[in-house]
């Protein structure tokens, strides 16, 4: 069986590849020439994971899967959430959506946040939906040079470090994007 996951990122292909059964092969975008930008159009975390592996399996006939993230902010109204990549602007910039969350919590008592992902996977038309959540604070200022997006900004619940501060191992296994392949992953097993 072969599955495209919606990203034209090989390295994150071929992560999720040693985690699944070797009956099921990856397949990246630039696998199956998929070039274009995908619309990431919907008001949800969970509407632009299934828009994303929809478009695939419409568009090029493909099974598929597709993650979405987004950090969501308590004090913030769960800002930024579906705009997580592109809440300080289109260029999507890490570091100007970073100092935007920090200037908007000044004086900000409630730190609380979560990052939470979520993965579509079509097969054959029809869909199933993996979340994974992690809870945590927004920190007052940056820590750490791992990682990327908002992880400088954001400790998760029983740890003293940033997700930047820790090795990608660590923070793996704890993470949102671990949760959520990990249920994908189990629920593969049962289709190989």
């Amino acid at each position: 069986m072969k599955l495209v996951f919606a990203t034209a990122n090989q390295n994150k292909a071929r992560e999720i590849q040693v985690l699944i059964p070797e009956v099921i092969k990856i397949l990246s975008l630039n696998d199956i020439h998929c070039t274009e930008e995908i619309p990431e159009t919907q008001a949800t975390i969970e509407g632009n994971a299934a828009q994303k592996a929809f478009y695939v399996y419409e568009n090029y006939s493909h099974n598929c899967f597709a993650d979405d993230t987004g950090l969501e902010v308590e004090a913030l109204q769960r800002r930024p959430g579906v705009l997580s990549a592109r809440y300080a602007g289109e260029e999507k910039n890490a570091e100007k959506n970073m100092e935007k969350i920090l200037a908007e919590m000044q004086g900000m008592t409630n730190r609380n946040a979560r990052f939470k992902t979520v993965i579509s996977l079509v097969i054959d038309g029809k869909e199933k939906q993996f979340e994974g959540v992690v809870n945590g604070i927004i920190l007052q200022e940056k820590r750490g040079d791992k990682g990327f997006g908002y992880d400088p900004i954001f400790q998760p619940e029983g740890y003293s470090r940033s997700f930047a501060e820790m090795e990608l191992s660590e923070k793996s296994k704890i993470s949102h994007r671990g949760i959520a392949v990990n249920k994908l992953v189990e629920y593969l097993k049962t289709l190989g």
